[in-house]
């Protein structure tokens, strides 16, 4: 019982997939650094555009060694940007549960002493929470002490409450609530938002009255818009999964005179209703949609509909087809995150051709959209499986690298690179789980995210709709054994993406120097007079000097001369040339054999067999919704026999740089003062 108390918690399989995502990490380091040579001169939203692109790539692997290569580059950052660095650790070493506080130590507040930049004090608190997130029994009173202890300071505040809430998540901690609705009276816009967003975290889906009460007549007093918005979006989550229970608070935002809780209300629908794809919710949304007087209110109806359908992926471009057309860029953006949050992770054929012309739209922010939309939709795709795959990962890196592309385009496209290839190629986006159940992290999560509209800080929220795709297997004992298992498809068709290669040095070659007849001619008039013809000399050859020259495109290098026909040479070039005789390639076979834990897809666990291996085999039987996917309990068909296990390589706590060997200590020895 203990054991299984122990799995209930969550962490056990917390830290296995910590590990796997460690050791199977296939980040490509050269597109980082590509990334980082585009924008070295640009903008420092550029900049951070990096990072962030960094901290998806690498989400959960525990792998900071570009931060660590990078650090004089890095210290560029400032203020905002200083903060969002500082938490894009927690994105790297999400999950790493035992170790979070030392990971963030030098850049937490430390009692008692100088106190640091509010930036990056701020931006440790809200890492903190994410490498927390939705398990963070062991750090909220942490937390919850350096809310009360930040004093005035509007940053630490910002992050302490951030952080807060995502470890606190659905915990309905009083306590928490009470210290972020306290905060939330002081009436600081940056600190208020925050504290609207935590108490909505923290009361997740509780829909409590008198916290609903109290969130929405703050809201109504408030001057400041941002902690309108802050307390709009506390009030969606807490009506998280409530459904037709929530409508009442839906038809009275929908109503309500000010724009912020309307869009407010959008999102209410959309946490509300959220997977059920509900017809009377569509008709809301869609009828909002088309005639709200404000664009943020009609962009966050079309965007809510992603998250009401997202299990149609199917019906989702025929739904948003007509409004990805709308005269209105707020509604084709919202279309585009509409498309990439009901279709993440499926590659959708429907749903790429609506987007691609969008990545040509006359409107920045539009193009942004599409780009983080197809980067959502074809994560964890390889070009076996998506032709136009390879294309569009040119197409991001080409728009970073345009000059005269507009800046909020480059940030799209800098973000869209590092969320398909995020987590080490090892993670896909979902918002359902293996087992078909709604995520309720990664609906809240990805809800937040579409908020860096407004604030870029959220964008980290993407990482807790991140799931990772592997088959672990493990015995009673929750070790891993080793043990094949079999992929009934060609290895190509769920590979990796190529790696990007190092460019070549190319050799200098000579190039050969062509002599024109007008050169010629002008030589030989230049002659001396004393070299002309004596008289009665054969006119013929007088008449051939001064004839044209012709074009001397004779090459020094006499291995360009072609072979005499007829010869030697002639057969064998003949022969080489016959594609009849080239070696035939090697037919690519019709499955592989894999060795647990293994990467698996979300696609590929439908072809996953593990009868392979005869010893071992799974306590459950796989769902019809995923397959064989994630951690799967085995039972052992000759315990008496020795088992042999995998020794996976623990997570690192610090960079990824391998220090080889430390030197041997020195000697004993004596100092002596001269």
């Amino acid at each position: 019982m203990d054991k299984v108390h122990y799995i209930l918690t969550g962490e056990p399989s917390i830290e296995i997939y910590l590990q796997f995502l460690y050791n199977a990490s296939n980040t490509d380091p050269l597109i980082l650094e590509k990334l980082k040579e585009q924008v070295a001169n640009g903008k420092s939203v550029l900049h951070s555009g990096v990072v962030f692109a960094n901290s998806l790539m690498c989400a959960g692997t525990t792998s900071d060694a570009f931060l660590h290569d990078n650090m004089e580059w890095l210290s560029k950052a400032t203020h905002w940007a200083r903060f969002n660095a500082t938490a894009s650790l927690g994105v790297i070493h999400k999950g790493h549960l035992s170790e979070g506080l030392s990971l963030l130590a030098p850049y937490l507040p430390a009692a008692g002493q100088a106190a640091g930049s509010p930036y990056s004090e701020g931006g440790a608190l809200y890492g903190l929470g994410i490498i927390n997130a939705n398990h963070g029994a062991g750090v909220s009173k942490y937390l919850l002490n350096a809310l009360r202890a930040a004093g005035g300071d509007e940053v630490v505040l910002h992050g302490a409450a951030l952080g807060l809430g995502v470890a606190s998540m659905a915990t309905h901690d009083n306590e928490a609530y009470t210290a972020l609705f306290d905060l939330l009276n002081h009436d600081q816009a940056v600190a208020g938002e925050a504290a609207g967003v935590g108490m909505g975290l923290v009361m997740l889906g509780s829909a409590d009255a008198d916290v609903l009460g109290r969130m929405l007549a703050y809201a109504r007093q408030t001057q400041h818009e941002k902690i309108i918005r802050g307390v709009a979006m506390g009030i969606a989550l807490l009506n998280y999964g409530r459904e037709e229970r929530a409508d009442v608070l839906i038809d009275e935002l929908m109503r309500d005179k000010d724009a912020l809780l309307r869009y407010g209300g959008m999102y209410t629908i959309a946490m509300a209703y959220c997977g059920t794809s509900n017809n009377r919710a569509v008709r809301k949304l869609l009828r909002i949609a088309v005639s709200d007087v404000s664009d943020d209110v009609r962009r966050a109806a079309v965007t809510a509909l992603g998250f009401v359908l997202f299990r149609e992926p199917t019906q989702i471009p025929k739904v948003v087809s007509l409004l990805s057309a709308s005269y209105n860029p707020h509604v084709r953006h919202g279309a585009a995150m509409a498309l990439g949050i009901g279709c993440a992770g499926t590659a959708l054929p429907a749903a790429v051709e609506l987007l691609e012309p969008l990545l040509d739209d006359t409107t920045d922010f539009v193009r942004q959209g599409a780009l983080i939309a197809l980067a959502m939709v074809l994560v964890q795709s390889n070009e076996k499986a998506v032709p136009k795959v390879t294309a569009i990962r040119e197409k991001f890196l080409t728009i970073i690298g345009d000059k005269h592309e507009d800046v909020m385009a480059k940030f799209g496209a800098l973000l869209a690179a590092g969320i398909i290839d995020a987590g080490g190629r090892n993670v896909t986006i979902s918002c359902l789980s293996r087992d078909g159940h709604n995520s309720m992290s990664a609906i809240v999560g990805l809800a937040l995210f579409t908020q860096f509209w407004y604030w870029y800080p959220y964008i980290h929220m993407i990482s807790l709709a991140f799931l990772p795709t592997a088959v672990i297997g493990l015995d009673a004992n929750l070790q891993l054994p080793v043990f094949s298992f079999k992929s009934n498809a060609p290895p190509s068709a769920f590979a990796y993406p190529p790696r990007t290669k190092v460019p070549e040095a190319k050799e200098a070659t000579r190039v050969d120097t062509y002599v024109l007849s007008v050169t010629s001619k002008a030589k030989a008039r230049g002659k001396d007079t004393n070299n002309a013809p004596e008289p009665g000399a054969d006119a013929g050859a007088a008449a051939d000097a001064d004839a044209p020259a012709p074009m001397d495109t004779t090459s020094d290098d006499s291995e360009a001369k072609p072979a005499p026909a007829g010869g030697d040479n002639d057969d064998a070039a003949a022969t080489s040339s016959d594609p009849s005789t080239d070696p035939a390639p090697k037919p690519e076979p019709a499955f592989e054999l894999l060795e647990n834990p293994a990467r698996v897809t979300l696609p590929q666990a439908a072809v996953i067999d593990l009868s392979a291996d005869a010893r071992y085999t799974p306590v459950k039987a796989s769902s019809a919704h995923a397959g064989i996917s994630g951690i799967i309990l085995l039972e052992d068909s000759t315990p008496d026999l020795a088992a042999e296990y995998v020794q996976p390589k623990a997570a690192d706590a610090g960079d990824d740089a391998d220090d080889g060997d430390e030197p041997p200590m020195p000697e004993p020895f004596e100092w002596i003062d001269e």
